[in-house]
């Protein structure tokens, strides 16, 4: 049996290796998710809808921060990958430390901007009265955890840069212990929004300071000291170069969402509550679909880093088959459940008729963002990270942009809304895939 804390992604066959690798890597995501969806669930159950739209209001602000701390620390992915491929330990020790400390500034830097920026947000959104306050509440708890957010992402992202899925998992698995248990008992207390927000901070800095744990007392490559703790400047403008426009990237969905969710709000709190729930159960499709897509990106580095293109190129393909399989394979029970997983969150009957409109809106077409995904990471891997960035931006925010303001207001319902999701899918696969087919035209191989 293979063993996800040292995997040869060099040698033999892959595509049982990419399944091994995506499967914790998947699951970690879910989990991720589950803070949110235990948020909304306990405040669905023992508030009120209001208060769950409240923190469904939250979700598209919170995945801009979110996609940024994931895109950068794919940078630290892909080049401690590269050394790791390259057989050059020395530079994997610069690059873990040079990494951490990234994590630490990036995550103080945002926290600093949000809280000043936690009201001007809440006002642009147009958020309903009846919500506002909470709303804004929910936020700015929420905030205070993001040093801790950015640690467990670039901690993770060291860690699967050889292969290692299976401990980011546990340590998550156990701030999700501490989350559910912390949600329950400070809405019991009658905290509310405030609650469940400061829950999340308390449990997201269990996951990062078990990493943190994990790799100061490692005996491997990927130790992370302070004696003698030193920062390399070139390997930070690598590291930001390659995951600086993967965080764009990210934040082009999660900025196009915010855009969506203001036309949410403009339908009501029945409107909002239904998004809400939905994201909460669509997300662990996207977690599945987007383990692939870091798989595939880790393991093209790896090779990449080896000298070894044509495997490059097969493992991008047979990573594609995996991603789709295994997506659509989700959505098949997303939508055969959707009553049954919509229930748990919210039984109104409305929140929950709305809610399978959007899912057969994203969910059932959710494989075309698969080729936009493997696609763009395989392409980081070698480097190229801008461009399918500024495709992403032109196509997703584009089409969605363009939607908003010409077809949503001439149709002003929630299924109008949501069509404007597969079709900027489609659009911008077709030029990412383009793109891919250019780029690997004009893959050289580099000395790292």
């Amino acid at each position: 049996m293979l063993n996800t804390r040292d995997m040869d992604m060099l040698h033999g066959s892959f595509w049982d290796k990419l399944i091994i690798f995506a499967i914790p890597l998947a699951l970690t995501g879910v989990l991720q998710q589950l803070f949110n969806a235990a948020d909304v669930a306990v405040l669905g159950q023992f508030v009120g809808k209001n208060a769950m739209a409240a923190v469904g209001n939250n979700i598209s602000v919170i995945g801009i921060l979110v996609n940024l701390f994931m895109g950068l620390s794919l940078g630290s992915n892909v080049v401690i990958a590269r050394f790791i491929g390259a057989k050059k330990p020395e530079k994997v020790g610069t690059a873990v430390q040079s990494s951490f400390a990234l994590a630490v500034a990036t995550g103080f830097a945002l926290l600093l901007f949000g809280e000043l920026m936690a009201t001007p947000i809440i006002n642009w959104l147009d958020v309903p009265a009846e919500v506002e306050e909470m709303a804004e509440t929910y936020l700015r708890v929420y905030l205070l955890g993001l040093p801790f957010i950015g640690m467990y992402n670039f901690e993770a992202a060291i860690l699967r840069a050889r292969g290692d899925t299976r401990t980011p998992l546990l340590a998550l698995a156990v701030a999700s212990v501490v989350n559910i248990a912390l949600d329950l008992l400070f809405v019991l207390w009658g905290w509310g929004v405030m609650g469940v927000a400061l829950a999340t901070v308390v449990a997201t800095g269990v996951s990062a300071f078990v990493l943190f744990w994990f790799l100061t007392h490692s005996q491997d490559i990927l130790r992370l000291h302070f004696d003698g703790f030193a920062l390399d400047g070139r390997l930070l403008r690598d590291i930001v170069a390659i995951g600086l426009p993967a965080g764009i990237q990210g934040m082009v969905f999660s900025f196009s969402n915010i855009l969506i969710q203001a036309a949410v709000n403009s339908l009501g709190p029945d409107a909002m509550a239904a998004s809400a729930a939905a994201f909460a159960i669509e997300v662990n499709v996207y977690c599945v679909l987007n383990a692939f897509a870091q798989a595939t990106t880790t393991f093209v580095s790896q090779n990449y880093g080896a000298g070894n293109l044509p495997r490059c190129f097969q493992i991008t393909k047979v990573g594609l088959g995996l991603d789709i399989a295994f997506t659509v394979a989700m959505g098949v029970i997303v939508i055969g459940f959707a009553r049954e997983f919509l229930s748990l969150f919210n039984a109104d009957e409305t929140v929950v008729e709305l809610g399978i409109i959007r899912f057969w809106y994203i969910v059932a077409p959710q494989f075309l963002q698969v080729f936009i995904d493997v696609l763009s990471g395989a392409l980081r891997g070698y480097g190229f990270s801008m461009p399918p960035a500024v495709l992403a931006l032109v196509g997703i925010c584009g089409v969605r942009i363009t939607w908003l303001y010409t077809l949503f207001p001439a149709s002003p319902d929630y299924a109008t809304l949501m069509a404007c999701y597969p079709v900027s899918w489609l659009i911008t696969g077709i030029f990412i895939g383009i793109l891919y087919r250019y780029c690997r035209g004009h893959i050289k191989l580099i000395r790292v």
